[in-house]
């Protein structure tokens, strides 16, 4: 299966397709954080012109102008919200028959369209709380794999309860990166399509 991981630096999902055989590229305007197959640069761009036909993309597009934990910030930043959710359609456009494109909890689900599953890390062997929407086209839902604690929770000043994991990592590409048990799920659930009828 021919695979782009748009979006991604870290390697991550693009190697656990990529340990099964597929044929797997990893896209993203900064270099690979490991080796592997990467483009680097606008992954539109690339889709624009195509030399490979894909057979599954998965997206993780860059969520500072859409995810609800910068809603007091939307006043201000409205163009950039504007441009991220024009970005956002333009991969659930792409001319690709499978298509996941993963995000927090955030305004796609208002201005575009409802997710089509909400998983979290602890269902697929991680322990950690994290939010995951995932906008399917073609694709089945992600079936837990392991179910396992939740992880560690701390409290902060004003109050407010966040994972632990969450608030020890200050950086977000720490933050953003995907667990490794979700990318797992993905490559051994989604790479056996190749051969099915579309879902």
């Amino acid at each position: 299966m021919n695979v782009l991981v748009a979006c991604e630096y870290s390697g991550v999902v693009r190697e656990a397709f990529a340990k099964l055989g597929h044929n797997a590229w990893s896209c993203d305007i900064l270099p690979s954080d490991i080796p592997g197959n990467h483009l680097q640069g606008d992954v539109l761009g690339f889709l624009e012109n195509m030399d490979e036909d894909w057979d599954l993309m998965i997206a993780h597009p860059p969520c500072t102008h859409l995810a609800v934990s910068g809603a007091k910030h939307f006043w201000r930043k409205e163009k950039e919200q504007l441009a991220a959710l024009d970005f956002i359609k333009a991969l659930l456009d792409a001319p690709i028959p499978r298509i996941c494109l993963e995000n927090p909890v955030g305004v796609i689900s208002t201005l575009i369209r409802k997710p089509n599953q909400i998983i979290q890390p602890w269902q697929f062997g991680e322990p950690f709380q994290k939010t995951t929407c995932l906008w399917l086209k073609n694709l089945p839902k992600l079936i837990p794999s392991k179910i396992v604690s939740k992880g560690e929770f701390v409290t902060t000043p004003s109050g407010k309860k966040l994972p632990k994991w969450y608030s020890d990592n200050k950086s977000g590409k720490v933050r953003s990166k995907t667990f490794q048990g979700i990318a797992n799920a993905m490559a051994t659930q989604w790479g056996k399509l190749e051969n099915t009828e579309e879902q």
